[in-house]
């Protein structure tokens, strides 16, 4: 699983078989194992109803999760609500997770109350899924493909901005939005994968000066609404121009 905010084994053993799937990150998502429940069951519990309501809003209005489901090319990158989405519960250190076994995000609806929060719950795990789509990212055995991409979903999504970072009583001047993007990176690697701390810093250091000036598919860190404003209209303009290649 490629993580939001801190994302069958093959067959062996019992205990082996099952340390396996708890170094994939499964656990903190245990609805992933269940049945699927019945529309009726499920419209009886409030924070499934909720967090349906709070995607279907961001899809409609958020502008950095936007041009994500535009910006992959072919039908594999296509994204569908129902498909591509899922409100499940989830262990109460995650917001959600991008499961690339089923190519889903999962929206963690026991633990994402606000609609800020939604936003940008999606946009984070809607860029692991791009790029899924764009790269040969090895989510389960490259501790540094992992890493990668939770630094650029850390640095596009808006989980670092200022009001976010004043919101966690953490401030910085010079350099505090890559010491945020990095701080974040790395405690999505520890929440998912049993690593140590320490190779989880050395795997985000390693990648992190190419990873976080990889800015597609928006071209610009849009730290602001207006920022991300911004970055939708350059996003349709760019596919404009090459549609017309």
């Amino acid at each position: 699983m490629g993580h939001g905010e801190a994302d069958s084994p093959p067959a062996a053993e019992k205990k082996g078989a099952e340390e396996e799937e708890d170094d994939l990150g499964y656990r903190l998502f245990p609805d992933r194992n269940k049945k699927p429940q019945s529309f009726l069951v499920r419209s009886l519990f409030t924070f499934h109803n909720k967090c349906q309501l709070m995607l279907r809003l961001t899809l409609e209005t958020s502008k950095r999760s936007a041009a994500l489901p535009r910006a992959g090319r072919g039908a594999e990158s296509t994204v569908f609500n129902d498909r591509h989405f899922s409100c499940e519960n989830c262990d109460g250190c995650v917001s959600g997770g991008f499961d690339a076994a089923t190519s889903q995000i999962v929206l963690c609806q026991n633990n994402i109350r606000q609609q800020s929060h939604m936003n940008r719950v999606v946009t984070h795990e809607l860029i692991h899924a791009f790029d899924h789509c764009r790269a040969h990212v090895d989510w389960f055995k490259n501790v540094k493909h992992l890493a990668c991409s939770e630094i650029r979903a850390a640095n596009l999504s808006g989980d670092c901005t200022l009001m976010n970072e004043i919101a966690r009583f953490k401030f910085g001047l010079k350099g505090h939005h890559q010491t945020c993007v990095r701080d974040r990176a790395i405690r999505s690697i520890l929440a998912v994968r049993k690593v140590s701390k320490e190779t989880a810093e050395k795997a985000v250091d390693e990648v992190f000066d190419a990873c976080f000036n990889d800015l597609e598919p928006f071209g610009r860190i849009p730290h602001s609404k207006a920022d991300a404003k911004r970055a939708y209209r350059d996003f349709q303009n760019r596919d404009r121009y090459t549609a017309n290649l």
